[in-house]
């Protein structure tokens, strides 16, 4: 199939937000919003998701998200998983106004980090009428409950920046790891090398990001989803044990498939993992949908 890519802009409180608008040759089946991981870039996961989606007959958008990328809001590198919440929001909306996707049914694709904040915007967002979560990490505060001394250094940040104007920003990754916000080898050889580190992507992270992640809950969202859900994992991917307790608290329609992964970073562009994965989406999708 024949995939087309066009600019694709959403506004959230003022602010542009600039995606990439991925279409099949035909009519699509349906309308597919991704996010992705913590720092990404629609040129990232997200992209190849919403990429390898319209190949199956979705329009799919991925977009950078506010502070991040291309697009507006300041202060930069900020990861605010609620603000993330809210941007997909924003882009439902930019979406179900496109008179070209006039009465088509939207549904949604969180990868990594993303899993978490989609499952937050789907359970509060009744336009979206699916969700698939590839790689998803679903924080269980209950369990993991946040380091308060992580959250009263994003406090620190945020408040300096307001007295000051200084952002302080610490690396998202690094090759011998330390203060960075992934401490993980692999994803160091993913964002820090070519293989993922796109030009549009900035290898940074706002302190006072931790003043929003290190709190966040998702297990809580597992019990309000209506919606079908896909859930795509790996033994070897992020915290599968979070995945398991998500699975088992959602009472919608709910399916998993559970793939063989390195890591957690192959889901992002090993085609053995994303193939299976997106064919997962679209079955789920056009049932949906509605499309044999």
């Amino acid at each position: 199939m024949t995939v087309s890519t066009v600019p694709f802009t959403v506004t959230r409180d003022g602010d542009r937000l600039v995606g990439t608008l991925y279409l099949p040759g035909g009519t699509p089946t349906g309308v597919v919003v991704t996010t992705g991981p913590l720092t990404s870039v629609k040129e990232q996961a997200a992209g190849v998701y919403a990429e390898a989606l319209a190949r199956r007959g979705f329009a799919a958008l991925a977009f950078d998200h506010r502070t991040f990328g291309e697009s507006d809001g300041v202060p930069r590198q900020l990861e605010d998983p609620l603000g993330k919440a809210a941007d997909i929001a924003a882009a439902v909306s930019a979406l179900q106004d496109d008179e070209r996707f006039a009465g088509k049914t939207v549904v949604a694709l969180g990868v990594c980090a993303g899993g978490g904040y989609m499952a937050r915007a789907v359970a509060d967002d009744a336009r979206i009428r699916a969700f698939a979560g590839v790689a998803g990490v679903y924080p269980d505060v209950a369990a993991n409950p946040g380091d308060p001394a992580v959250v009263e250094r994003g406090r620190r940040a945020r408040e300096r920046r307001l007295a000051t104007g200084e952002v302080e920003t610490i690396p998202a990754v690094a090759a011998d790891n330390g203060d960075v916000a992934m401490p993980l080898r692999e994803a160091f050889e993913y964002y820090g090398t070519p293989r993922g580190a796109v030009p549009n992507y900035t290898n940074g992270f706002a302190v006072e990001s931790f003043e929003h992640t290190a709190g966040f809950d998702v297990q809580e969202a597992a019990a309000r989803l209506t919606v079908p859900f896909l859930l795509v994992h790996s033994e070897n991917a992020l915290v599968p044990s979070w995945a398991r307790t998500f699975y088992a608290a959602v009472a919608s329609p709910k399916s998993e498939l559970w793939l063989n992964s390195v890591g957690q970073i192959d889901f992002y562009d090993d085609p053995r993992l994303i193939e299976p994965a997106a064919d997962a989406a679209a079955a789920l999708f056009r049932d949906v949908c509605r499309v044999p």
